[in-house]
């Protein structure tokens, strides 16, 4: 699990008037649609800011490039096994709203035993994880909790990516410290905060075209289907419940 997915959308008071009607939404207000993916530290690793509120949570999730690398076969190859079952893409958490693929894992609306009881409480317990990144953001910073003032997109743009740097830096600042396991501790110095060491992970056995730098288009094609599957969603879905479940039965 790379992290919890959340769109929030941030009221837009000094929209100028001939924007009005692309950044409109269910409201009737101008509003600004920020994507983010945060990890249960609430650390902000992903952001796509400045969408038009007009566009729902599904059409936002297709603009970002959250999962563009991931497409074009430039990511880091993973190979994992959930109730003996292989899987090679991460996923995030995702509210029931998003569409059914094989990065996004949503909680059970109607569960019908104990097992998907219990994957469904964890699922959103941790999503709230995201959930709460904005309201951090609006207790530390008064500019973002109320209506924006600015009178463009990229003085929003600013304004929220400083908020979020900000708010990066306090959280890694006060988080307990990293310990790299493979390290020597002998070798590591004690005043450092952060013992975590670089590692380059290969890339998936991909047929890349050595003009262009990248894979052909049937290939491309193949990865975004493999994405989109929402046979891997459900067998992805019912692999967690049986996992979670085993390893409660143990304990």
């Amino acid at each position: 699990m790379i992290g919890s997915l959340y769109c929030i959308h941030w009221d837009w008071k000094n929209c100028l008037t001939r924007w009005q009607g692309g950044f409109s939404g269910r409201s009737r207000k101008p509003i600004v649609v920020l994507k983010t993916v945060a990890l249960y530290d609430t650390w902000i690793w992903h952001v796509f800011f400045g969408v038009p509120g007009s566009q729902n949570d599904i059409t936002v999730l297709g603009r970002s490039p959250i999962f563009n690398r991931l497409t074009e076969g430039k990511t880091p190859q993973l190979d994992y096994y959930i109730n003996n079952r292989q899987y090679n893409m991460g996923y995030y958490l995702a509210d029931n709203i998003y569409t059914k693929w094989a990065t996004l894992v949503q909680a059970i609306p109607n569960p019908r035993n104990d097992a998907e009881k219990l994957f469904t409480l964890h699922q959103e317990a941790y999503q709230k994880d995201v959930e709460r990144v904005f309201g951090i953001l609006q207790a530390r910073w008064n500019i973002i909790s109320e209506p924006a003032r600015g009178w463009s997109r990229e003085n929003l743009d600013s304004i929220m990516m400083s908020c979020i740097i900000l708010h990066n830096m306090i959280v890694e600042d006060e988080q307990d410290e990293y310990i790299d396991e493979e390290s020597d501790d002998d070798q590591e110095d004690p005043n450092r905060s952060r013992r975590v060491r670089a590692k380059i992970y290969d890339g998936p056995n991909l047929p890349f075209n050595l003009r262009t730098s990248s894979i052909c288009i049937n290939e491309y094609m193949r990865r975004y289907k493999m994405i989109c599957s929402c046979a891997t969603n459900k067998y992805l879905q019912q692999d967690l419940v049986a996992h979670l479940w085993a390893k409660r039965s143990m304990e």
